[in-house]
């Protein structure tokens, strides 16, 4: 997410929403007027992952990697 360390965002695209007593609220495919109030605690880079090609008998071999780019969020409430 291109947002700053520390910055407070609104998610308002919610798909499910479940309280303290168990109910749970299904959007179709949106839940109406329900957001999610969270902080941006940090940005960072998930594990590498390997990705490999190889044919027997052929000397075909090809390898690559990949690390996904990934936001962390501390939720501070969830607005129904």
């Amino acid at each position: 997410m291109p947002h700053d360390e520390g910055d407070t965002i609104e998610l308002d695209q919610v798909c499910l929403v479940s309280d303290d007593d168990g109910n749970v609220t299904l959007g179709t495919p949106l839940v109406a007027g329900a957001k999610v109030v969270a902080d941006v605690a940090g940005h960072g880079r998930g594990k590498k992952i390997v990705v490999l090609k190889y044919k027997s008998k052929t000397r075909y071999r090809r390898k690559s990697g990949h690390r996904q780019d990934y936001t962390e969020l501390w939720v501070k409430e969830i607005l129904t």
